[in-house]
């Protein structure tokens, strides 16, 4: 297999996305992820930037990585201080990292009009400050910003940039779609001349507000580039970065390239939720590879096929990158569906038995009165597993009670919940407050099963949806609540249908319990 070197940016142009906050401690755990996956190359922030960079570094310099190399960002010395007399560039050094990548302009209209400089001065801030790098012992990766516009603009003067790096020392040449606004065969074709010129020295580094990143990074690769610069799952400044959990398998299992560790391709999926888990974000159900809908089958054309043969509707195996896959309920769906997912924790049914039929006719009854088990796999199971006798929760609740008084003229803040449990012989009684009504529910039903259950500490609510079924009946109208919960390690969705939209998150919400006892039970 060829080597391609794998450079994340989730630290430095992730944390640059809407939404997206890094502490200290967040960006040393995405560290440790990333490193135990094998990628060669973590840019983990600016360290002239913030203090939260510069606390970050001097702590990342007592990890014991094993396979990554941490990289410090900075940019060309300024226009009017030499390399020893720019602070910044001082503060660059002093990162105590052995690689340090150095962003210049690649676009004649960037340097004038941006850093308000000529053609030739640019030309030297980028040679004397990577140069004075190499100097004082870095590595250094050049990354040439707006190049692939800059040549499209002026050629000649964009490859003069890279030269200008090149002649100084710099041990890779990055080659930056900086406004995303290339298409993969623009990308193929520029790529290729930089190679012509440069040889085993060019990287590439897309954004993706054509949608096209990961295609240009591919295409990128096969003109001849060494080193793929991305974010883990793809979020970034604007549309994000190329999806490195794409780029990542798509090379190694169908182009035959060693971008990590080969026994790691594995523990692809779960890095990806990881790192989504850290960032305080849902990880989108269609990424390639590593989304919970790479792998799901609906129609019963595509799920008899892909039982009978998995190549018949899925381009890898899920189990080489992780994942896995999920054939999914809905009226499309036959018995032979029901079977296969009924199997994966309850074998040794058979399909003609009759409490596979009983199941059918429960699930539709359910699905008639509006219940959607296609997103909600957990109460799923747990229907299931109740009807086979398999589980049953370990609690009873006894009473909750909703007060959300408000004052005249003045908005209330906070709801209140009361919830009574019956666990045997013993009750627990207990209030919460919080934001709205479900979640002074959640906190209060949770307060009450930690006394029995402390595993139930562990998990959190991600994600809250409400969908009104029967919009002609206003506010009479059923709604379906679904909840995702996460301990962590895992995640499960819930759902509960009722008119009364108290009750149907808390359908949904006792679900999400029962489904955790269920795991901790399994040791899970």
């Amino acid at each position: 297999m060829r080597n391609l070197e794998i450079f994340d940016s989730t630290l430095r142009d992730g944390a640059q996305a809407r939404n997206i906050s890094f502490t200290v401690e967040d960006k040393l755990n995405i560290v440790r992820a990333l490193d135990a996956l094998g990628v060669r190359y973590i840019e983990a922030g600016n360290p002239t930037s913030n203090p939260k960079d510069l606390e970050f570094f001097t702590r990342a310099a007592l990890l014991h990585l094993q396979n990554a190399e941490l990289v410090a960002f900075g940019s060309t010395r300024h226009r009017e201080r030499t390399p020893q007399d720019d602070p910044l560039l001082q503060r660059l050094l002093g990162a105590g990292t052995g690689t340090v990548a150095i962003f210049g302009k690649s676009s004649e209209l960037h340097a004038r009009e941006v850093l308000g400089v000529s053609l030739e001065e640019n030309l030297h801030m980028i040679e004397e400050t990577v140069r004075y790098c190499v100097q004082n012992g870095k590595q250094v990766i050049f990354d040439g910003e707006h190049f692939f516009d800059g040549y499209k603009q002026n050629p000649d003067y964009a490859m003069r940039t890279l030269q200008a790096a090149a002649s100084a020392g710099a041990m890779r040449l990055v080659l930056c779609d900086t406004n995303g606004g290339c298409f993969p065969d623009e990308i193929a074709e520029i790529t290729g001349k930089a190679v012509a010129r440069f040889g085993g020295m060019v990287g590439i580094h897309c954004h993706d507000d054509t949608g096209c990143a990961v295609a240009g990074s591919l295409m990128a690769v096969g003109a001849g580039a060494v080193q793929v610069q991305g974010t883990f799952i793809g979020f970034g400044e604007r549309c994000g970065n190329a999806n490195l959990s794409a780029v990542i398998p798509s090379l190694q299992l169908k182009r035959g390239y060693a971008c990590i560790p080969e026994g790691q391709l594995c523990e692809l999926t779960a890095t990806a939720r990881y790192v989504a888990e850290v960032a305080n974000i849902v990880l989108p159900a269609q990424l390639p590879y590593v989304g919970a809908s790479a792998f799901a089958h609906k129609g019963g054309m595509h799920i008899d096929g892909v039982t009978k043969l998995r190549s018949s509707f899925e381009h890898v195996d899920p189990a080489s990158v992780g994942n896995e896959r999920d054939l999914l309920l809905s009226e499309m769906s036959g018995r032979t569906s029901l079977l296969h997912k009924i199997r994966a924790f309850a074998p040794g049914l058979r399909k003609d038995s009759a409490q596979v039929a009983q199941l059918m006719d429960i699930l539709k009854r359910l699905e008639f009165e509006g219940y959607q088990f296609e997103s909600a796999s957990a109460s799923f199971e747990l229907v299931v597993l109740r009807h086979l006798e398999l589980f049953s929760s370990p609690y009873r609740v006894e009473l909750f009670r909703i007060v959300g008084e408000q004052a005249d003229k003045q908005e209330s803040k906070l709801s209140s919940a009361i919830v009574k449990v019956q666990v045997g012989e013993r009750s627990e009684i207990t209030a919460a407050e919080g934001q709205g009504p479900v979640n002074a529910l959640d906190k209060a039903l949770r307060k009450a099963l930690e006394v029995f259950y402390p595993e139930i500490r562990d998990i959190r609510l991600v994600d809250y949806k409400v969908r009104v079924m029967e919009p002609q009946r206003a506010t009479a109208a059923k709604v379906r609540v679904f909840i995702e919960t996460t301990d962590g390690a895992a995640s499960w969705t819930t759902v509960g249908v009722s008119t009364d939209i108290i009750n149907a998150s808390f359908k949904a919400l006792t679900d999400s319990m029962d489904y955790k006892l269920y795991r901790s039970a399994k040791g899970l």
